[in-house]
């Protein structure tokens, strides 16, 4: 190690007296204390934009100013603003904000600053979500401001305590969780300051059903948004329809002896490919499989679709007890927006009554479901054919081992939908594993030129089982 020369020495010296004294006059006065002024109060006081006043958090530093249900928030002026003594903010009085987005305020006052957020929300007024006794989902119409309630026949109607949610801040009368007497419709009526709205609840008795759509979910509140969507519209659609658990069907509490068909819509993000794995995502239905059996024996019918499709080879509707043998999908949350109109094949099978009064496509031969720009999971529960792998080295090899009917295609041949025919006794089965057949989107389908397919498709199927059970 080198030795640091005198020389240097006193030259470090100097250039650290220096400094110290710079530090020591621009830090302090004469009485030792600080410049800085930290003393300031920083808080808002009252903020209004277009006359509407806001309510100050202190807490969160957060101003919210309550609008009307529809008001234009993209160019709000304020109208009025009070801060602490002495504070300056780096909006004023005269200002338009958009408050189409949460706003942020910076309070000064002396050497301290606060940052605030600003924010408009609207006066909302609606139910979210309606249950009766916690097990009985209520659909919303939201257009029409009505909610129907299917329940079985032994409820007591005229003691059911609904179990309801609303938006932010508003409140419902009647009020949740007391019981209300439903012999006749009841109207809801939900307040948010300047925003109301009155929800009339329908409540119906359903004995025996002729379909029910079943989960593995406790009751429909419990499905996921793809599964949601398709059962919402078969209550809505099919007379004396419900939904039930798989449990509900094992432990004997719906009488399924008037049904006439189930439907089971099955999703499972990223997919259930195999037998095994079919078991392990979905044991309520493995637990139930007797019931189903005998269900089936009996003369019921099934429509099956996405991942349920793996269900007939656990009631004996399966010659060789086999599951689809290619299956995969996406996820809700991060669809795939498709480059253009997705559809699959009929092949011949034009004629058969699923296919009827569907919106036609391009391709007279093509099954079109949704248009360029829809958002969807691909979810695809098929049968590979060909020599190379999966055991079906062509279709008729596929429908003598499996006992199935071919019905719809993909473009590579695979078997997307298909049919075990009604025979014996047994009721019929219609089984759904295309990818393109999708009931759940996260964009705005409202325009979309083919997606009523699914819909309509799905009551074709449900009309033509119900003539087979």
């Amino acid at each position: 190690m080198k030795k640091i020369t005198s020389k240097f020495a006193h030259y470090l010296y100097m250039v650290l007296a220096v400094a110290a004294v710079a530090f020591a006059t621009t830090a302090c006065s004469d009485d030792n204390t600080s410049d800085l002024q930290l003393t300031g109060n920083c808080t808002v006081k009252a903020l209004a934009l277009d006359q509407y006043e806001g309510s100050v958090d202190m807490a969160s530093r957060t101003v919210t100013v309550r609008v009307p249900e529809t008001y234009d928030t993209n160019e709000m002026s304020v109208s009025k603003l009070e801060l602490s003594d002495g504070a300056t903010a780096d909006i004023a009085v005269g200002d338009k904000l958009n408050m189409s987005v949460a706003h942020s305020m910076r309070v000064s006052n002396g050497d301290v600053f606060l940052d605030w957020t600003i924010k408009a929300m609207r006066d909302e007024a609606k139910i979210l979500s309606f249950k009766l006794n916690g097990t009985y989902v209520g659909t919303i119409d939201e257009a029409a401001k009505t909610i129907s309630v299917f329940v079985p026949g032994g409820v007591d109607v005229t003691q059911l305590v609904p179990n309801i949610t609303v938006s932010e801040n508003a409140t419902v009368t009647p009020q949740s969780d007391m019981p209300v007497d439903f012999t006749n419709p009841v109207q809801f009526t939900v307040e948010n300051n300047t925003a109301k709205a009155t929800y009339t609840v329908t409540v119906t008795k359903i004995g025996k059903p002729v379909m029910v759509f079943v989960g593995t979910a406790k009751d429909m509140s419990g499905l996921n948004a793809e599964e949601a969507d398709a059962c919402n519209w078969m209550v809505k659609n099919v007379p004396n329809s419900l939904y039930v658990s798989f449990d509900d069907i094992q432990n004997g509490s719906v009488d399924l002896s008037e049904c006439k068909v189930i439907w089971w819509h099955y999703h499972k993000d990223g997919g259930v490919d195999g037998k095994a794995a079919f078991e392990k995502a979905a044991p309520e239905a493995i637990n139930a499989a007797a019931k189903l059996r005998d269900f089936y024996n009996a003369g019921g019918a099934f429509l099956l679709t996405r991942y349920a499709t793996n269900l007939p080879a656990f009631i004996g509707a399966v010659k060789n007890e086999g599951c689809p043998n290619n299956c995969w999908g996406g996820k809700e949350d991060s669809p795939e927006i498709t480059g253009g109109p997705w559809n699959f094949l009929m092949n011949g099978n034009n004629s058969h009554a699923i296919y009827q009064n569907l919106v036609a496509g391009d391709d007279a031969n093509g099954v079109y479901t949704c248009d360029t720009g829809y958002g969807i999971t691909n979810s695809t529960a098929q049968w590979h054919i060909g020599a190379d792998w999966g055991g079906y080295a062509s279709k008729e090899i596929w429908e003598n081992e499996t006992g199935g009917k071919a019905l719809g295609f993909g473009g590579d041949g695979a078997i997307v939908v298909w049919e075990f025919p009604a025979k014996e006794g047994k009721g019929g089965i219609i089984c759904i594993g295309s990818g393109c057949y999708d009931w759940h989107t996260t964009v705005d389908a409202s325009s979309d030129r083919y997606h009523k397919n699914v819909e309509t498709m799905t009551m074709n199927a449900i009309n033509y089982l119900m003539t087979k059970s």
